[in-house]
Formats: C-alpha cells, structure tokens, sequence
C-alpha cells in the first residue's frame, strides 16, 4: 500500500492531456506529465484494502474486473510512494511483457475493480505504470537481456500483435529459439496498424521490438504462411508452433447500397492511414482520406473512436457516429456494482475533440443505419433509423426499429467499426485446427490446438478483446508450449 491516510488526504490527478484544439493539429501521441511529487501522492492514494481486486482478472458479466495480467498493483504504487523506482519496473515487469503498450492504450479494468473507487475516484493506475515504464526507459534500466542458455527448440510464431509478441518473449527467455512470422511489412500487428499514432506512437512499438531482436528473436515480415511459406513446412522446421493471428475478419454491414464506393472497413482506413504516415502509403492499398468530407462512423467502441480522432486529423468537413446501443447513465448504476467494470458514459478522446470543434459529442445512442444512397455509384448519404430493444415472442431481447424515425443524412465517407467475428479461417484450416460454435480457433486450457505441438493465443481463441488479454494469453500459451517441450515442466509463470 501506499500513505494509509493517502486516498483521503490526495485527490485523484490522472495523465494530463493537450487541449483538444492543439492535439488535432499532429499525430503526436505528447502530452504533459506529472511531477514526481504528484506521483507520489497518486502512488499513496493505494490504501491497505485487504483484497486487492485490483489484480485479480476475474470476468463478470462477460467483462474483465481487475487486470488479466494480474499486475502487482498496490506493491508498485507503494514503492512509486517511497520514490523507488527501479524497483517499481522491475515489479511491474514480472508480471507484463510490454508495461509502456498497456499504460498508454488498456481501458484500466484494473481502476475499475479499485476499492477506493467504491465511494469515490480510484487510484490512477493507468498513469502509474505508464510513466514507471517510460522512466526505465529513459533512465536505461530496461536492456537486452538475452537467456544464459539455449534449449535446442525452435518454436514459430505466426502474428506479431500482443499475443504473438508476448508469447515470443516468454519463450524466448525459456532458452528456446523463437521465429516471429508478420504478413505486412512491420513487426506490431495491432500496435503497429490498428492503433492509431497518437493512443501509440510507432517509435514505442520498434523500441521494444529491437529489443526483442537484441536479445535473439528472429522476425520475418512480408511473408504470409499458408501462402509464401506452407503450415506443413512450418511444422517440419519448428518442434511447436503458435498461432496468433488476431481475430481479423471484420463485420460488415449488408443494407441496401453497401456496394457503392465511399463505404471501407474501419481497418483498412485506420492501417492506411498509419501506413501514410510512416512511408507515404501503400501502392496495394491507397490511404483513405477524409479531408473536406463528411464522414459517417458505424460502431460506438474505441475502433469507432480512433476512426474519429484520425478523420478529425485529416481535415473532416463534419464527423457523426452512430451507436446501436443505449446512452450509457453518467454514474454507476445498482444493478452494475463494484467490482464490475463500471458501464457509465465516458467522453475518450475523440469525441472530445468532435465537440471542441463542433460543440457536440458526435455520438447518436439507439441509431443504424437502414440503407446507403448514392449518386455515380458513390455514397452520398446515409439513411438511418431509431431502434429500441423489446421482449420477442419467446422472450428474448430484440432489436426494433422505432416508427416514423427515419431519416437521412449526408454522407462522403463511411467507415464501418462494428467489430470483428474471428479470425481469417484460411491459416487455421491449413494446419488442420478445430474451430469453436464461433469460429475461433478451439484451445484446451494450456492453449494446444487439436493439432499436436500447434497452439494459439490471443483474438483469435479469445475472439475480439483488449490488448491486456491478449497479452496473458501469450504468455498462456507460452507455458503451455514450454512443458509440451520440456516434458511437463516449466520455467514460466503466467
């Protein structure tokens, strides 16, 4: 714990950010930081809670409460209290591969489950691990640390996100040699393309990366197995393999009109654009623009929002936001208590950037779209309706559209971010793995597929989830791979 009168003596102060105004002007992901001073109030504000559900990662109600890494919370902030640190990173460390990917993109279940935030504002964690992670870097703490000595395995790696990296970097430190396997032309999956530069700058991704590199992981882009390199092969060169491939099969939408130019998935617009920004673009791939446009986001959860945030950059005429889903209340509701992760409304950085320039959030709660128009087979505007959820015939929740409230509105530019419904079946049918009711590759709980020596990790077992998810299970099926390899034992901990 921290200060034992700290959580009543120090109000939360969370990671400060640039006004609105400024931050749409760059793709810097800057921002100011606290003092150490400051800090230390924050890391005193951790009281001796007894159970510190902080750490447990436990899902409630189909959501994460507390960290899935199960991070030693209250033992950082406490040394971050006492000015400690190295300590602090090297605690911080024990736990999570890639402190510095977490501190800055994680929504922070673990604030969520915080005890002090059962009357009032919880520890800022998030903040706390952010800045111990950046300060070992700055300071130098964090390098190379190749293992002592080598098991004689080779094990590939097929995706380089946060599963596949995590998984990686266990295994590497368990002496085995280690192949990372990434179609496009950077190592970070994910981190790299899907996360926008100003949640994460590319410079934090490579860092890491070449650090990865320096302590013996191998990394291979552009090369896509199943395609350039056969599973067969894969499987004849490695004594294990580990698909993390993430869950990359986008949900469209099927409405009258969707063929009509102007209409693109949210990835396709985020990676272009990330792409543009490090190289000028991909000739197979054009960046998509929204300069002058009026710009229509499909899908209310953080996708949404970095297309926002990323078509506000590029100079949108206007940008609205279309969410199926009710307002959430703005405070924690009784039949949603603590530890629960706390469904309330919350204004992330994009929409606080829409209503600095236009004065509104852009979001519109319990809206779909009904059909796209067009004029040149191009979109022109979007038809879109109320919806309401109401008990069916057999009792069950559906979704009904509300009488004389369609509308329609003008459109440029549609970007779809409804969320993904698992991964590409090709890879997984190449090495012969069984797939789940949902479509996701079917693990057992040390994450071995049907196949022997193929296991899988991350969205593409778990299905669409968070970057911290993705992470344990790396390092899930990491052990899992170490004991199929050393004969039940392990020198890994999850």
């Amino acid at each position: 714990m921290g200060k034992p009168t700290g959580f009543l003596e120090f109000a939360r102060r969370a990671m400060p950010s640039r006004p609105p105004l400024e931050r749409i002007r760059d793709w810097g992901e800057d921002h100011p930081r606290l003092t150490e001073a400051q800090l230390a109030e924050q890391g005193a504000r951790c009281m001796d809670c007894g159970i510190p559900f902080c750490h447990t990662g436990a899902l409630i109600g189909g959501m994460a409460s507390g960290c899935p890494l199960n991070n030693l919370v209250p033992e950082w902030n406490d040394m971050v209290y006492r000015g400690q640190w190295r300590e602090a990173s090297i605690r911080l460390h024990f736990t999570n591969n890639f402190p510095e990917f977490t501190g800055r993109v994680c929504p922070a279940p673990c604030e969520g489950s915080c005890t002090v935030g059962i009357n009032g504002d919880p520890v800022a964690i998030k903040t706390i691990e952010a800045e111990i992670a950046d300060r070992a870097w700055e300071a130098g703490w964090i390098a190379p640390s190749p293992p002592l000595a080598r098991t004689g395995f080779a094990v590939a790696v097929i995706g380089s996100g946060p599963a596949g990296l995590a998984a990686a970097d266990q295994l590497n430190r368990a002496g085995h040699a280690v192949t990372v396997f990434e179609r496009a032309g950077r190592v970070g999956g994910l981190l790299m393309y899907g996360i926008p530069n100003m949640k994460l700058d590319k410079g934090v991704v490579r860092r890491r990366v070449e650090l990865m590199e320096a302590e013996g992981i191998r990394f291979v882009t552009g090369v896509t197995v199943g395609a350039d390199v056969g599973a067969d092969r894969l499987t004849a060169d490695h004594d294990a393999v580990v698909l993390a491939t993430g869950a990359t099969l986008a949900r469209d939408l099927p409405i009258p009109g969707r063929e009509l130019g102007g209409i693109h998935f949210a990835m396709s617009y985020l990676r272009g654009n990330t792409r543009r920004l490090l190289d000028g673009g991909a000739a197979s791939e054009a960046p998509i623009d929204a300069r002058g446009k009026r710009v229509i986001v499909i899908g209310g959860g953080d996708t949404g929002t970095d297309c926002v945030g990323t078509a506000i950059r590029q100079g949108a005429a206007s940008v609205r936001q279309l969410e199926i889903l009710a307002r959430p209340p703005d405070t924690r509701q009784p039949g949603n208590p603590w530890p629960e992760w706390p469904r309330v409304r919350k204004l992330d950085y994009g929409q606080e950037e829409a209503a600095a320039l236009w004065g509104e959030d852009p979001r519109r709660y319990q809206t779909t779209a009904r059909r796209f128009i067009g004029r040149s087979e191009h979109v022109t505007a979007v038809e879109i309706v109320d919806v309401a959820w109401a008990a069916g015939a057999d009792g069950r929740q559906e979704l009904r559209e509300v009488p004389g409230t369609a509308q329609v509105i003008d459109a440029d530019l549609v970007l779809l971010a409804m969320g993904f419904l698992g991964p590409e079946p090709a890879l997984p049918k190449a090495f012969g793995c069984e797939l789940d009711g949902r479509g996701n590759v079917r693990t057992g709980a040390d994450r071995m597929t049907s196949v022997p020596g193929v296991f899988a990790a991350g969205d593409c077992v778990r299905g669409q989830s968070l970057v911290v998810w993705a992470i344990r299970e790396g390092r899930m099926a990491a052990e899992g791979v170490d004991r199929y390899l050393m004969g039940g034992e392990t020198v890994l901990g999850t």
